[in-house]
C-alpha cells in the first residue's frame, strides 16, 4: 500500500513539473501564433503557425508580434527604431537619409505593374506626425504595403505592446522555414 502512495506521488510531481515547465516556456520564452489575414504576403501566408520568441528587443526588418489597438495581435516588420527618421521616395525606403534595401519585396515589387508598391510618405505624415520615431516605439508595417493596416495607419507601436519576434513558420509541414 505505501508502495502504491509512493507511485501515485511520483507521478504527481511528474505531472505538476511537467505543467509548470510548460507554462513557463509559453508564457515567458515562446508561443504559437496563427498569420490571420494577408497584410505579410509574400513572406507569409493566412493560415501559417509560427513561434514567437518572447526573448530580447526587436531589430530593424525583424517580423513582430504586438497587441495592436483593436485588442488584437498583429503580425508586422520593424522599419524603424526609436530616434529613426522615416521616408518612403520612389518605392525606397530611407531610415536616417540613408537608402536601405529590403531584398524580401524584390518578388513582391516585381509582380506589381502599376505603381509603386510603396506610396511615398515621411514619418510626419503618420499619425503622431512626429519627425523622429520616440523612444520606447518602433514604426512597423506589412510585407503586402497596399494591403497592410500598419504604423502608417495606427501609428507607432510601444515595445510595452510587442509580444516577441518572430521568423520559423512550422504549420503546414510543406512549408516549414525559417522567414527573413
Amino acid at each position: 500500500m505505501a508502495k502504491e502512495k509512493n507511485e501515485i506521488w511520483e507521478w504527481t510531481k511528474a505531472l505538476l513539473i511537467a505543467i509548470s515547465l510548460a507554462v513557463i516556456i509559453r508564457y515567458f520564452l515562446f508561443a504559437p501564433i496563427v498569420v490571420d489575414g494577408l497584410s505579410m504576403m509574400p513572406t507569409l501566408h493566412n493560415g501559417d503557425r509560427m513561434i514567437v520568441n518572447k526573448i530580447g528587443k526587436p531589430d530593424r526588418f525583424d517580423i513582430i508580434v504586438f497587441h495592436a489597438p483593436e485588442q488584437k495581435d498583429y503580425i508586422k516588420r520593424v522599419i524603424g527604431l526609436p530616434g529613426d527618421k522615416i521616408e518612403y521616395k520612389d518605392d525606397i525606403l530611407y531610415v536616417n537619409g540613408e537608402p536601405y534595401e529590403e531584398p524580401y519585396l524584390d518578388t513582391y515589387k516585381k509582380q506589381i505593374a502599376d505603381g509603386p508598391l510603396t506610396e511615398d510618405f515621411t514619418l510626419q505624415d503618420t499619425p503622431g506626425e512626429s519627425e523622429v520615431v520616440p523612444e520606447g516605439e518602433v514604426f512597423v508595417m506589412g510585407d503586402n504595403r497596399r494591403f497592410s493596416k500598419d504604423s502608417r495607419h495606427i501609428g507607432t507601436v510601444s515595445l510595452d505592446e510587442v509580444i516577441g519576434n518572430t521568423s520559423l513558420v512550422y504549420w503546414p509541414v510543406k512549408d516549414i522555414r525559417v522567414v527573413k
